[in-house]
C-alpha cells in the first residue's frame, strides 16, 4: 500500500472513535496492533493499557489478543489508541449501578501504596487505610494479591474518584451475625468466649461477634479486688448466659457459674477430724466464721473457741486473724462446716477438771487432820 493510500485510510478515523484491533507485537513500553477492516496499524502506549501503573506491557496483553480500543490521536501512518479509556467507560457504567444498589463484590488488591490499597476495577479504585479493616492494621504488605470483598462508598466519575471500603462489608457482616446471635441466645447457655476488654467493674467477653459483660461479682467464687487479678485480655474462657436485653444489646455473663463451686468435694478436702488453717472473717455473738478455703467458711461455735468460759468471741479472737481449726462435722449438701479451735489447744494446768491429788494423799481423811491438831494443842 502506498503512503497516499495510508493517508486516505487514516483520514477515515477521528479522535474518540471506537475500533477493534488485534495485537501483533508487544514491546516493553508499547503495543502494536492491526486495526480490523483496514490496512492500518495502531500503537497503544503503555500508559494507555490500564488505569493502574504498568511496568511491562506484557503484563497486560499478549500477541493475538483481540482488543476494543479508542482513538486518541490520528497520525500520518498510524493511530494512537487507548485500551484504558474503553475499559474505564465500561467500568464506570457498571460501578455506578453497584454504587446505587449498595452491591458487595470481590476484587483483587493490585497494589499497596502509602495510605491504603489499590484495586483495578477498570478504573483505579482506592481503599484508604482506615477503610480496610474494622481493627488497626500496622502493615498492609500481605494484602497485595489478596481477594477481598468491597463496597463503593464514594464515586465521582468527573473527578475519576472511586473510594472502596472492605471495613463496611466486615461491619455489616458483624451486625448481621450479632443480630442472629442475639436472637439465638438463651439464659443458662454455656459458651466459649474471649476476654476483649477489662474494666474496674468487670470484663467484656466476645462470644462470637458480640460482647457480653461479666460483672466483677461473677468472675470467681472468691472475692475479687480487681478483675485483672483474675482474667487478662485475649484469655479464652467459658461463660454462662445470665440474661439478655435485646432492646439494648446487653448480655450478662458469668464465669463463676461455669467453675466448680467452693463447696464441691468439701468432704474430701475437709474430712471430719482433720486440721486446717483458716482466717477469721466474721465475729458474731454466738461464734466465729473462719474461711478455710476460698469461698468456704465454717462456724466455730462460742463453746468451741476456748476451754475457759468467754462472754463473746471478741475476748479471744479478732477478724483477719489466722487460726488452726479442727473439723467437727461437714455437710456438703447444706454447705455447713462445724469447726473447733479449743480441740487443738491444751487445757491450762490449773483446770479443776484435770487436777488430781498426789498418789500419796489419796484416802487422807479430814478426821485425821483434826486429830493431829488436837494432839498438838494438848502438848
Amino acid at each position: 500500500m502506498t503512503e497516499d493510500m495510508n493517508n486516505v485510510e487514516v483520514t477515515n478515523f477521528e479522535v474518540g472513535d471506537k475500533v477493534k484491533a488485534q495485537v501483533t507485537k508487544v514491546e516493553e513500553k508499547q503495543v502494536l496492533v492491526h486495526v480490523e477492516n483496514s490496512k492500518l496499524d495502531g500503537i497503544i502506549p503503555i500508559s494507555e493499557l490500564s488505569s493502574l501503573h504498568v511496568e511491562k506491557a506484557s503484563d497486560v496483553v499478549a500477541e493475538g489478543d483481540e482488543l476494543e480500543l479508542e482513538v486518541l490521536k490520528v497520525e500520518e501512518e498510524a493511530l494512537i489508541l487507548s485500551k484504558r479509556k474503553i475499559d474505564a467507560g465500561q467500568a464506570w457504567e457498571n460501578l455506578v449501578k453497584r454504587f446505587e444498589s449498595g452491591e458487595i463484590f470481590e476484587a483483587e488488591v493490585k497494589d499497596v501504596v502509602k495510605g491504603g490499597l489499590v484495586v483495578d476495577l477498570g478504573v483505579r479504585g482506592f481503599v484508604p487505610a482506615s477503610l480496610v479493616e474494622a481493627h488497626f492494621v500496622e502493615d498492609f504488605s500481605d494484602y497485595k494479591g489478596k481477594q477481598l470483598t468491597f463496597k463503593i462508598v464514594e464515586l465521582d466519575r468527573d473527578k475519576n474518584r472511586l473510594i472502596l471500603s472492605h471495613r463496611a462489608v466486615v461491619e455489616a457482616e458483624k451486625g448481621k451475625q450479632k443480630e442472629e446471635l442475639l436472637e439465638s441466645l438463651q439464659p443458662g447457655q454455656v459458651l466459649d468466649g474471649t476476654v476483649q476488654r477489662i474494666t474496674d467493674f468487670g470484663a467484656f467477653v466476645d462470644i462470637g461477634g458480640i460482647d457480653g459483660l461479666v460483672h466483677i461479682s461473677q468472675l470467681s467464687h472468691e472475692h475479687v479486688e480487681k478483675p485483672s487479678d483474675v482474667v487478662e485480655e485475649g484469655q479464652q474462657v467459658k461463660v454462662k448466659v445470665l440474661s439478655i436485653d435485646r432492646d439494648n444489646d446487653r448480655i450478662s455473663l458469668s464465669i463463676k457459674e461455669t467453675l466448680p463451686g467452693p463447696w464441691a468435694d468439701i468432704a474430701e478436702k475437709a474430712p471430719k477430724g482433720s486440721t486446717l488453717e483458716g482466717t477469721v472473717r466474721r465475729l458474731v455473738s454466738y461464734g466465729a466464721f473462719v474461711e478455710v478455703f476460698p469461698g468456704v467458711e465454717g462456724l466455730v461455735h462460742i463453746s468451741q473457741i476456748a476451754h475457759k468460759h468467754i462472754g463473746t468471741p471478741h475476748e479471744v479472737l479478732k477478724e483477719g486473724e489466722r487460726v488452726q481449726v479442727k473439723v467437727l462435722d461437714v455437710n456438703e449438701q447444706e454447705q455447713r462446716l462445724s469447726l473447733s479451735i479449743k480441740d487443738l489447744q491444751e487445757r491450762d494446768s490449773y483446770d479443776a477438771g484435770d487436777y488430781e491429788l498426789p498418789e500419796e494423799s489419796k484416802g487422807f481423811q479430814l478426821g485425821e487432820m483434826i486429830g493431829d491438831k488436837l494432839k498438838n494443842l494438848k502438848n
